[in-house]
Protein backbone atom coordinates (compact mmCIF):
# COMPACT_ATOMS: atom_id res chain seq x y z
CA UNK A 1 0.00 0.00 0.00
CA UNK A 2 2.63 2.45 1.06
CA UNK A 3 5.92 0.59 0.12
CA UNK A 4 6.74 2.39 -2.82
CA UNK A 5 7.69 5.98 -3.83
CA UNK A 6 5.07 8.24 -3.38
CA UNK A 7 4.91 12.10 -3.59
CA UNK A 8 5.35 12.64 -0.16
CA UNK A 9 9.10 11.20 0.12
CA UNK A 10 10.26 14.50 -1.61
CA UNK A 11 9.41 16.20 2.05
CA UNK A 12 12.05 13.47 3.79
CA UNK A 13 14.64 14.38 1.03
CA UNK A 14 14.51 18.26 1.60
CA UNK A 15 14.43 17.73 5.34
CA UNK A 16 17.64 15.02 4.76
CA UNK A 17 19.09 17.72 2.66
CA UNK A 18 18.84 20.65 5.06
CA UNK A 19 20.52 18.78 7.89
CA UNK A 20 23.38 17.59 5.96
CA UNK A 21 24.02 21.12 4.41
CA UNK A 22 23.76 21.90 8.27
CA UNK A 23 26.07 19.49 9.44
CA UNK A 24 28.61 20.47 6.67
CA UNK A 25 28.28 24.23 7.48
CA UNK A 26 29.29 23.62 11.44
CA UNK A 27 32.34 21.22 10.59
CA UNK A 28 33.74 23.96 8.18
CA UNK A 29 33.11 26.37 10.43
CA UNK A 30 34.43 25.11 13.52
CA UNK A 31 37.84 23.98 11.10
CA UNK A 32 38.24 27.03 9.78
CA UNK A 33 37.69 29.22 13.46
CA UNK A 34 39.97 26.42 15.09
CA UNK A 35 42.95 27.78 13.15
CA UNK A 36 43.24 31.22 15.46
CA UNK A 37 44.49 30.85 18.55
CA UNK A 38 42.14 32.45 21.49
CA UNK A 39 44.41 35.76 22.99
CA UNK A 40 43.91 34.41 26.53
CA UNK A 41 45.32 30.85 25.58
CA UNK A 42 43.12 29.02 27.41
CA UNK A 43 42.11 25.44 26.33
CA UNK A 44 38.47 24.96 26.61
CA UNK A 45 38.41 23.03 29.72
CA UNK A 46 39.81 25.76 31.63
CA UNK A 47 37.61 28.33 30.14
CA UNK A 48 34.86 26.42 30.99
CA UNK A 49 36.03 25.71 34.85
CA UNK A 50 36.32 30.29 34.89
CA UNK A 51 32.61 30.23 33.46
CA UNK A 52 31.70 27.91 35.87
CA UNK A 53 33.97 29.35 39.11
CA UNK A 54 32.58 32.52 38.10
CA UNK A 55 28.71 31.81 37.64
CA UNK A 56 29.10 30.30 41.10
CA UNK A 57 28.85 27.03 39.95
CA UNK A 58 31.21 24.07 41.43
CA UNK A 59 29.09 20.98 41.41
CA UNK A 60 29.89 20.48 37.81
CA UNK A 61 32.51 18.04 36.79
CA UNK A 62 34.32 18.53 33.51
CA UNK A 63 36.00 15.54 31.75
CA UNK A 64 37.05 14.56 28.05
CA UNK A 65 35.13 12.13 26.03
CA UNK A 66 36.10 11.31 22.34
CA UNK A 67 35.01 12.26 19.33
CA UNK A 68 34.88 15.63 17.31
CA UNK A 69 31.95 17.63 18.24
CA UNK A 70 30.69 15.34 20.74
CA UNK A 71 30.17 18.08 23.35
CA UNK A 72 27.44 18.12 26.07
CA UNK A 73 26.37 18.78 29.31
CA UNK A 74 24.61 16.01 31.19
CA UNK A 75 22.18 17.57 33.71
CA UNK A 76 21.60 14.13 35.61
CA UNK A 77 25.15 13.93 36.69
CA UNK A 78 26.24 17.51 36.56
CA UNK A 79 29.28 16.69 34.05
CA UNK A 80 30.51 19.03 31.45
CA UNK A 81 31.68 16.57 28.82
CA UNK A 82 34.13 18.39 26.20
CA UNK A 83 35.45 15.92 23.36
CA UNK A 84 38.71 15.73 21.76
CA UNK A 85 39.27 18.57 19.43
CA UNK A 86 37.82 21.02 22.44
CA UNK A 87 38.71 20.05 26.04
CA UNK A 88 42.67 20.68 25.06
CA UNK A 89 42.17 23.13 22.15
CA UNK A 90 43.34 26.80 22.83
CA UNK A 91 41.50 28.05 19.72
CA UNK A 92 38.74 30.22 19.51
CA UNK A 93 36.24 27.35 18.03
CA UNK A 94 37.22 25.28 20.77
CA UNK A 95 36.80 27.79 23.66
CA UNK A 96 33.17 28.58 22.42
CA UNK A 97 31.86 25.70 22.25
CA UNK A 98 33.12 24.83 25.75
CA UNK A 99 31.31 28.03 26.84
CA UNK A 100 28.27 27.17 25.12
CA UNK A 101 28.39 23.83 27.07
CA UNK A 102 28.52 25.89 29.94
CA UNK A 103 25.76 27.75 29.07
CA UNK A 104 23.78 25.03 29.41
CA UNK A 105 25.09 24.19 33.04
CA UNK A 106 24.04 27.41 33.80
CA UNK A 107 20.62 26.99 32.70
CA UNK A 108 20.52 24.05 34.54
CA UNK A 109 21.54 26.10 37.80
CA UNK A 110 19.66 29.11 37.56
CA UNK A 111 16.45 26.98 37.19
CA UNK A 112 15.87 28.12 33.11
CA UNK A 113 12.08 26.91 32.33
CA UNK A 114 13.19 25.74 28.74
CA UNK A 115 15.28 23.11 29.51
CA UNK A 116 13.59 21.82 32.25
CA UNK A 117 10.89 21.17 30.06
CA UNK A 118 12.90 19.78 27.48
CA UNK A 119 14.77 17.29 30.15
CA UNK A 120 11.26 15.88 31.12
CA UNK A 121 9.95 15.76 27.18
CA UNK A 122 12.91 13.78 26.61
CA UNK A 123 11.41 9.99 27.67
CA UNK A 124 8.50 11.17 26.68
CA UNK A 125 9.94 12.24 23.08
CA UNK A 126 12.02 8.83 22.61
CA UNK A 127 8.68 6.86 23.68
CA UNK A 128 6.86 8.66 20.44
CA UNK A 129 9.63 8.60 18.36
CA UNK A 130 10.19 4.71 19.27
CA UNK A 131 6.40 3.22 19.26
CA UNK A 132 4.76 6.71 16.07
CA UNK A 133 5.14 3.94 12.86
CA UNK A 134 4.54 0.90 14.59
CA UNK A 135 1.12 2.50 15.55
CA UNK A 136 0.59 4.15 12.35
CA UNK A 137 0.89 0.78 10.33
CA UNK A 138 -1.23 -0.93 12.69
CA UNK A 139 -3.65 1.83 12.20
CA UNK A 140 -3.22 1.36 8.28
CA UNK A 141 -3.36 -2.24 8.16
CA UNK A 142 -6.68 -2.92 10.33
CA UNK A 143 -9.89 -2.43 8.08
CA UNK A 144 -12.53 -1.40 10.84
CA UNK A 145 -13.67 1.65 12.82
CA UNK A 146 -10.72 1.86 15.07
CA UNK A 147 -8.69 2.45 12.13
CA UNK A 148 -8.19 6.09 12.08
CA UNK A 149 -7.93 5.90 15.92
CA UNK A 150 -5.32 4.02 15.97
CA UNK A 151 -3.56 6.19 12.99
CA UNK A 152 -3.96 9.72 15.04
CA UNK A 153 -2.50 8.10 17.88
CA UNK A 154 0.65 7.40 16.39
CA UNK A 155 0.51 10.90 14.55
CA UNK A 156 0.10 12.61 18.48
CA UNK A 157 3.15 10.27 19.63
CA UNK A 158 5.19 11.37 16.37
CA UNK A 159 4.38 15.02 17.28
CA UNK A 160 5.93 14.71 20.75
CA UNK A 161 9.03 14.31 18.97
CA UNK A 162 8.67 17.15 16.99
CA UNK A 163 7.73 18.95 20.10
CA UNK A 164 11.15 18.27 21.42
CA UNK A 165 12.83 19.67 18.39
CA UNK A 166 10.70 22.67 18.87
CA UNK A 167 11.82 23.06 22.71
CA UNK A 168 15.64 22.07 22.14
CA UNK A 169 15.69 25.71 20.26
CA UNK A 170 14.94 28.27 22.36
CA UNK A 171 17.19 26.33 24.91
CA UNK A 172 20.21 26.17 22.45
CA UNK A 173 19.83 30.04 21.74
CA UNK A 174 19.66 31.06 25.27
CA UNK A 175 22.96 29.01 26.08
CA UNK A 176 24.95 30.60 23.15
CA UNK A 177 23.93 33.80 24.08
CA UNK A 178 25.45 33.02 27.79
CA UNK A 179 28.14 32.07 26.55
CA UNK A 180 28.81 35.01 24.39
CA UNK A 181 28.20 37.34 27.67
CA UNK A 182 30.46 35.14 29.88
CA UNK A 183 33.44 35.25 27.49
CA UNK A 184 33.41 38.79 27.16
CA UNK A 185 32.45 39.52 31.37
CA UNK A 186 35.73 37.22 31.78
CA UNK A 187 37.91 38.66 29.25
CA UNK A 188 38.32 34.73 27.87
CA UNK A 189 38.16 36.17 24.50
CA UNK A 190 38.91 39.71 22.55
CA UNK A 191 36.04 41.46 20.75
CA UNK A 192 37.23 39.95 17.53
CA UNK A 193 37.19 36.85 18.44
CA UNK A 194 33.80 36.95 19.97
CA UNK A 195 32.60 37.96 16.70
CA UNK A 196 34.74 34.20 14.93
CA UNK A 197 32.96 32.88 18.33
CA UNK A 198 29.82 34.11 17.55
CA UNK A 199 30.04 32.51 13.62
CA UNK A 200 31.07 28.85 15.36
CA UNK A 201 27.95 29.15 17.41
CA UNK A 202 25.45 30.20 14.98
CA UNK A 203 26.43 27.25 12.70
CA UNK A 204 26.29 25.30 15.81
CA UNK A 205 22.70 26.84 16.40
CA UNK A 206 21.55 25.95 12.33
CA UNK A 207 22.52 22.09 13.43
CA UNK A 208 19.02 22.52 15.62
CA UNK A 209 17.08 24.52 13.34
CA UNK A 210 17.70 21.70 10.82
CA UNK A 211 16.80 19.00 12.70
CA UNK A 212 13.72 20.91 13.99
CA UNK A 213 12.42 21.58 10.62
CA UNK A 214 13.35 17.65 9.24
CA UNK A 215 11.26 16.53 12.02
CA UNK A 216 8.33 18.97 11.23
CA UNK A 217 8.18 17.64 7.06
CA UNK A 218 8.24 14.09 8.43
CA UNK A 219 5.16 15.12 10.78
CA UNK A 220 3.87 16.79 7.75
CA UNK A 221 4.47 14.06 5.36
CA UNK A 222 2.70 11.68 8.01
CA UNK A 223 -0.53 13.55 7.86
CA UNK A 224 -0.70 13.77 4.40
CA UNK A 225 -0.24 10.26 4.12
CA UNK A 226 -2.35 9.04 7.02
CA UNK A 227 -4.42 12.02 8.38
CA UNK A 228 -6.97 12.65 6.26
CA UNK A 229 -9.17 9.61 4.32
CA UNK A 230 -8.10 6.30 4.83
CA UNK A 231 -6.33 5.46 1.09
CA UNK A 232 -6.63 1.57 -0.21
Amino acid sequence: MYYYWDPTYILVLIGAVICLIASARVKTTFNKYSKYRSMSGMTGAQAAERILRAAGINDVRIRQVSGSLTDNYNPSDKTLNLSESVCNATTVAAVGVAAHECGHAIQHARGYAPLAFRSALVPVANFGSMLAWPVILVGALINNQMSMTVINIGIVLFSLAVLFQLVTLPVEFNASRRALVMLRDQGILGDQELGYTKKVLGAAALTYVASAAAAILQLLRIILLFGGKRRD
